[in-house]
């Protein structure tokens, strides 16, 4: 009862440890001798494994519950009172909680004299293991993985493990330690294992298992271990082939390799390990094709070999495995591994199987008929492939199937109401980016309770699906472009109340959310957007944590949106509301969002100055240090950036501001923004010269993944995958002197620099590795510098309307562009049709001929203007035209995308 007293058990699983309950021996967890009762063995476990979602997760993708893993486990201290338990043989304390700092293993475990068996992985201890566990020499099984490890001598060790990911090597330098336990028959090392040359540890003639997972570095053979059942040198930095001499290693059972740098091909020799029954060659690089001799070992259950290149046509594969293995294979795993080809009928072969998973190859084809035939089936993930036809002809009976991804293929048709019947098991329904059409009565009830669903790009509407009122186990949803012309009905947000993460996204879907957004909502991200929303912004819930309501017809303040008072903090992370009618002044109730990091409020309609919790800008801006990109652009904002913009906000990689109604002076302290990879301040009203610290700009070459819309060339290019390559600096259609800053053009990082239409003077300096360069319509003077010439990459140059003067340098790409990239200048050579005259005299070239009407420009100018009044007057003064005119745009954009996926 000490013990116990001691002990945090949340979930009450001592209950039966009570002054009540006097026969300790009946307690939970307390096995006692059946003559003298006295208390032998104590298993106070906490089983992490039923905290996985399912055994599929458990065994591919480790998707564990935390929260409900620490709602379970025992926590707290290990009383000192237990070493009075002078019988205790068997002690299992393992997978529990004991954290605190400094929290050690207690010393007094050393004085059990009578233990056999101590378990103590996973139990968050920290610090060396107490000397006197060494003085425990009854012990047989010892596990002390996952803790920082340094023992003495246990000679009558079966079982050692001293696993740990998390700290570094603490075991001596001396592992003749380790040779001294003659018995040893199950080894786990993992990254406690040491650096030395040629060690004897793995010299047992009785070692049966091994474990040296996480090891790094292996500097030893394997020795003549003929009784070795279980091998596991995972997640090393094995680098070669595999040897062939793993041939002679007949009795294993499990082999695993995966996660190294192996190279070479799988060796014929791995087919005399007829006694395996787990094969992990995952995750390496190993290339060409399954040899034909594993097709001998035939008691193989588990096979994984992902993320190789095999280049190997799947029906060959499952020729191999099918005569002898496919009877007993219940998992096979060959994902991103280079496979093409069709499947063929050998697949109804592997009648046992419950885990199949080809994701991300090349297989084409239709699904053969015989995929009904795998009854086993529960886990099938085929997606990014190239997969066609209507796959629920062949995958409609099987009926335990739980987890069904075929999301990224060419499968097409109608999917019906008997189609899904029989998936009565279903919970993951992974199936976007196919040509779906799903026809079901309006009264259809499924027979499955799905937690994750997501039919992007199906045909579900035009009304919205009533039967997702019965799917109230859902926690992803994914309806986005699914033809859904209807509003969003009132049972919806309480029928989805668990969900946490929702997206409806480019639909159809009109009328007004209101204030259904709030309690008891507890979605963590929202995508409504690219739709007809209107009225009001709604109220949010604490829980959000990104919201994107943009591309819709929200209107009126955000007022109501920011500044409601709420109960808790709100955790909202990205919030985009561009693209929207939202009007009046921006609030000023930003204290309230402490954790955004990246807010979009471009294209709307505010005015006026920034709120003071901006200070013009928010000020509560200056506590979010995680802030990455801060987007204002295209509104009616006023006043100067505040300097603290550079003082506070340096995470920021993209700030834009372009298109509003800033004043004043580019401050300095923009330049300790030192993570910067995108500065747009364009199309504003600044004054003053360009800061000459640009230089401290040091990241600009800095990779990232944020989507932004530089204004390049006049246009808009939206940079999504590939921004990791883009810096760009736009200080264009401004009121700023002065000349140019060397510092700026001496950026090598720097792709784009825009200067154009301002009043800088001066001569242009030296270049660094620019990809576009458009300095127009200013006074700058001198000659083009002949360093122009040596930008290989450069893609777009606008040198026109300046008092530039000379020949224009001759290079690879000067004299490929076009000649009204220079006009209005005083330049002779190509790509003007000047010839520079011997006498050192130049010409001014504002057209064809320098002089009258050119009437090129003039036949341009008219037809701009009419092909404007034409196509684009149209969008801006019909809302309807404009929508359905952007939303063909997105379409394309969403086909181009999934077509180049």
């Amino acid at each position: 009862m000490k013990f116990k007293n001691n002990l945090n058990d949340p979930s009450n699983r001592l209950w039966s440890w009570n002054h009540n309950n006097t026969n300790c021996c009946h307690w939970y967890g307390v096995l006692c001798h059946n003559l003298t009762s006295h208390l032998l063995q104590l298993h106070l476990h906490t089983s992490d494994s039923a905290f996985y979602h399912d055994a599929y997760h458990y065994r591919f993708y480790h998707r564990f519950d935390e929260e409900a893993y620490r709602r379970w486990s025992f926590g707290g201290e290990i009383s000192p009172c237990l070493a009075d338990l002078k019988h205790l043989n068997y002690l299992d304390l393992s997978a529990n909680a004991f954290l605190g700092e400094g929290m050690s293993i207690p010393s007094f475990l050393g004085t059990m004299t009578s233990l056999t068996h101590l378990n103590l992985s996973y139990t968050g201890f920290y610090g060396k293991i107490p000397p006197q566990i060494g003085n425990l020499s009854n012990l047989v099984y010892l596990d002390l993985s996952y803790i920082p490890s340094q023992i003495g001598n246990l000679s009558n060790l079966v079982y050692l493990g001293l696993g740990s990911y998390d700290f570094e090597p603490l075991l001596p330098e001396n592992v003749e330690w380790v040779s001294s336990m003659w018995k040893l028959e199950y080894l786990d090392l993992k990254c406690t294992l040491p650096h030395y040359n040629e060690p004897s540890l793995l010299n047992f003639s009785s070692l049966q298992t091994i474990d040296l997972s996480g090891t790094r570095t292996i500097r030893t053979s394997l020795g003549n271990l003929t009784c070795l059942v279980e091998l596991d040198l995972s997640a090393n930095q094995l680098e070669g082939t595999i040897p062939t001499s793993l041939g002679n290693l007949t009795s294993l059972v499990k082999l695993q390799l995966s996660r190294n740098q192996l190279e070479g091909t799988i060796p014929t020799s791995l087919g005399n390990l007829t006694s395996l029954v787990r094969l992990d060659l995952s995750y390496n690089q190993l290339e060409g094709t399954i040899p034909t001799s594993l097709a001998n070992l035939c008691n193989l259950m588990e096979i994984d070999f992902s993320y190789l290149k095999l280049n190997q046509q799947v029906n060959e594969l499952l020729e191999i495995l099918a005569p002898c293995i496919s009877h007993g294979l219940t998992a096979l795993a060959v994902q991103s591994s280079r496979l093409s080809g069709n499947l063929t009928d050998h697949i109804g072969a592997f009648k046992n199987i419950d885990t199949l998973l080809f994701s991300n190859n090349s297989i084409g084809g239709a699904l053969p008929r015989s995929f009904g035939k795998l009854s086993s089936l529960t886990y099938l993930d085929l997606s990014i492939n190239k997969f066609s036809g209507n796959p629920f002809e062949s995958l409609r009976s099987l009926s335990k199937m739980s987890s069904l991804q075929i999301d990224g293929n060419n499968f097409q048709g109608v999917v019906k109401e008997d189609d899904l019947a029989n998936l009565t098991s279903l919970m993951e329904f992974h199936a976007s980016g196919n040509n779906f059409t799903l026809k079901v009565g309006p009264k259809w009830l499924p027979n499955f309770q799905l937690s994750y669903l997501d039919v992007t790009s199906w045909q579900l509407g035009p009304n919205f699906p009533s039967w997702i009122q019965s799917q109230n186990q859902l926690q992803h949803f994914g309806l986005s472009n699914t033809g859904i012309l209807d509003s969003i009905p009132t049972w919806f947000w309480e029928a989805l109340s668990q969900v946490l993460y929702l997206n409806l996204s480019h639909n159809h879907i009109h009328g007004e959310i209101g204030t259904t957004l709030k309690n008891p909502i507890s979605i963590q991200t929202i995508d409504l957007s690219s739709n007809h929303l209107c009225g009001k912004l709604p109220y949010l819930s604490s829980d959000v944590f990104q919201l994107d309501l943009s591309s819709n017809s929200f209107s009126e303040s955000m007022n109501n949106f920011l500044c409601n008072d709420q109960d808790e903090p709100m955790q909202l992370k990205i919030l985009n509301l561009a693209s929207n009618n939202l009007s009046g002044e921006i609030p000023d109730c930003w204290m309230n969002w402490t954790f955004l990091a990246d807010v979009n409020l471009q294209s709307n309609h505010f005015v006026g100055n920034l709120p003071q919790s901006m200070g013009i800008f928010p000020t509560s801006l200056k506590k979010n240090k995680k802030l990455i990109s801060l987007d204002l652009g295209e509104n009616n904002l006023s006043g100067s950036i505040p300097t603290w913009v550079g003082e506070k906000l340096l995470n920021v990689k993209i700030l834009r501001l372009r298109s509003n109604s800033f004043a004043g002076l580019i401050s300095n302290e923009i330049c300790q923004m030192s993570l910067l990879q995108v500065l747009d301040v364009a199309q504003n009203n600044l004054s003053g010269n360009i800061p000459s610290c640009f230089s401290n700009l040091s990241a600009m070459t800095l990779k990232n993944q944020i989507s932004v819309l530089l204004w390049l060339k006049g246009r808009g290019d939206e940079y999504r995958n590939i921004l990791g390559l883009v810096t760009s600096i736009d200080l264009s259609s401004n009121k700023l002197l002065g000349e140019i800053p060397r510092e700026i053009t001496d950026l090598n990082g720097l792709n784009f620099l825009n200067l154009s239409h301002n009043q800088l003077i001066g001569p242009i300096g030296n270049m660094g590795l620019l990809q576009s360069i458009d300095f127009s319509r200013n006074q700058l003077s001198g000659e083009i510098p002949p360093t122009i010439s040596n930008l290989s990459f450069l893609s777009m140059l606008d040198l026109s309307y300046n008092h530039l003067k000379g020949k224009i340098p001759t290079g690879t790409q000067l004299q490929t562009f076009d000649a009204s990239s220079i006009i209005g200048n005083n330049l002779c050579g190509p790509p003007l049709p000047i010839n520079c005259s011997s006498n050192g005299k130049t010409h001014s070239y504002e057209g064809s001929h320098g002089h009258g009407v050119n009437w090129f420009f003039v036949s341009a100018t008219i037809g701009f203007v009419v092909g404007f009044w034409i196509v684009i007057a149209p969008l801006l003064i019909c809302r309807s035209w404009r929508y359905a005119y952007f939303h063909f745009l997105d379409h394309v954009w969403f086909k181009l995308q999934s077509f180049r996926s």
